[in-house]
C-alpha cells in the first residue's frame, strides 16, 4: 500500500510531488496502480491503492535479490513473487474473453487478500501468493472473511503456493501451485 507523505519523507519530497512521480513511472509502465476491492464501487475511490512493478525482472535487480538471497529472505521473495503474480494476472485479463478488474482487498482489521479479480457482472476470484510448498489456516483467514462479506458473489478462493498438486482446502477454496499460471 501506498502512503505518499511516508513514501516522499523517505526520499526528501513532498506528498504532491511523490505522488507525481509515481503518476511518471505509472505512464512509463514500470507501476500499475491496484485499487482496493470493496462490494461498495463508490467507497474504492477513496480507500488506499498498492502499486506494484510491471516488470517482477527489474524489482528483482532494484531489490538485489537473488537466488542467495531469495533462500536467505523469504518475505522479499514473497513479495517479488506476488508482483510476478499480478504481471501474470494482467497478461491473461488483456486476451480474455470478458473483461476483468484486478484489485486487492483490505479491511480495517488489516485482513487482506493479495488479489481480487472481478467480473464484470461483479463476480468475484480471489487469490492469496505464498511462497512455500504448504498451506496453514491462517493463509486462509482473508479468503474467508473476504468469501463471508461479498454477498454470494465470491466464486472461488485460491492460494497460489509453491507446491505441485491442486487441493480442495475448503468450501470454494483451493491451493493451487503458482506454475499454474504459464502452464496448460
Amino acid at each position: 500500500m501506498c502512503n505518499f507523505t511516508q513514501l516522499g519523507g523517505q526520499v526528501g519530497l513532498d506528498h504532491k510531488t511523490a505522488g507525481k512521480y509515481l503518476a511518471v513511472f505509472e505512464q512509463m509502465y514500470l507501476l500499475r496502480r491496484v485499487e482496493s476491492w470493496s462490494g461498495n464501487r463508490l467507497s474504492r475511490i477513496v480507500k488506499t491503492p498498492k502499486f506494484h512493478f510491471l516488470d517482477s525482472g527489474l524489482l528483482c535487480a532494484l531489490l538485489n535479490l537473488t537466488e542467495a538471497t531469495a533462500n536467505r529472505d523469504r518475505s522479499l521473495f514473497g513479495r517479488a513473487l506476488e508482483t510476478f503474480v499480478y504481471g501474470e494476472l494482467l497478461k491473461q485479463t488483456t486476451w480474455a474473453e470478458r473483461d476483468y478488474a484486478i484489485h486487492y482487498y483490505r479491511d480495517k482489521d488489516q485482513v487482506e487478500v493479495d488479489f481480487v479479480v472481478e467480473n464484470r457482472d461483479g463476480d468475484i476470484v480471489a487469490m492469496e501468493v505464498k511462497c512455500a510448498a504448504s498451506i496453514s489456516a491462517s493463509d486462509l483467514k482473508g479468503l474467508k472473511k473476504l468469501a463471508s462479506q461479498s454477498e454470494g458473489r465470491f466464486l472461488a478462493g485460491l492460494v497460489l503456493y509453491d507446491g505441485a498438486d491442486t487441493l480442495p482446502i475448503g468450501d470454494r477454496l483451493w491451493a493451487v501451485p503458482v506454475s499454474t499460471l504459464w502452464s496448460p
